[in-house]
């Protein structure tokens, strides 16, 4: 006998979206974790998998994730520097970012589009969780990035709309992209496209400016 299988409850798709540039580099995220401990110590590595960097008298787990699995410093381990890069600024994260799983983009020199860069960046995903200001802190991530040694290397993807899902408003940012170039990298004018966030289903959709999606939102 079977049992009974419900349909799945339909979500509605004119609902809230978040428009942002689609960064050509590599999908990335630090995890950072508080941790109970005895003595606060210097900074160090355990077992080479994370560091535990003691903040404000708490110590903290950190630890750097390519795409598939977690990455350590080394010349064929880190994904283009990004685990050496979270090893060295671990205290300065954990004061920017928190506790949590923040997922970006490692983008920059020497990586896919380069972006005409001299350097690398991390770029966060969350947006809306970039700009909202902790009521307990009384700032932003992007207050406390903007106030750090790592201004300029931390930041979140460019938002190009946020609002009800627009075809119209998807249409129009992908052509501001394609006219005025990237939003991340001003001057830069090979922008690979955007990312699509619908709020309700919490998917992320991509649109491209290649050959991959070519004509569908110019008529749009």
């Amino acid at each position: 006998m079977h049992e009974f299988t419900p349909w799945p409850k339909t979500k509605r798709l004119f609902r809230d979206i978040v428009v942002t540039e689609k960064l050509d580099g590599t999908n990335s995220a630090i995890h950072v974790t508080a941790v109970p401990h005895d003595e606060p110590g210097e900074l160090t590595v355990w077992d080479g998998h994370w560091t535990s960097p003691v903040v404000d008298g708490v110590r903290y787990v950190v630890s750097a994730q390519s795409r598939n699995r977690i990455i350590t410093p080394g010349k064929t381990t880190d994904n283009y520097g990004f685990a050496g890069w979270v090893y060295d600024n671990a205290a300065e994260l954990v004061e920017i970012l928190g506790e949590g799983t923040h997922f970006g983009e490692w983008w920059g020199r020497g990586i896919q589009r380069g972006y005409g860069l001299d350097g690398k960046r991390f770029s966060i995903f969350n947006t809306a969780r970039w700009w909202a200001v902790d009521e307990e802190a009384g700032t932003s991530m992007d207050g406390r990035a903007t106030q750090s040694d790592l201004c300029g290397q931390i930041d979140a993807a460019p938002v190009l709309y946020e609002g009800v899902f627009s075809e119209a408003a998807i249409a129009s940012a992908l052509r501001d992209l394609k006219t005025d170039g990237s939003y991340a990298a001003p001057g830069f004018m090979n922008p690979e496209g955007i990312c699509i966030y619908h709020t309700q289903t919490r998917g992320v959709f991509k649109v491209t400016l290649d050959n991959n999606d070519a004509g569908k939102w110019e008529a749009a």
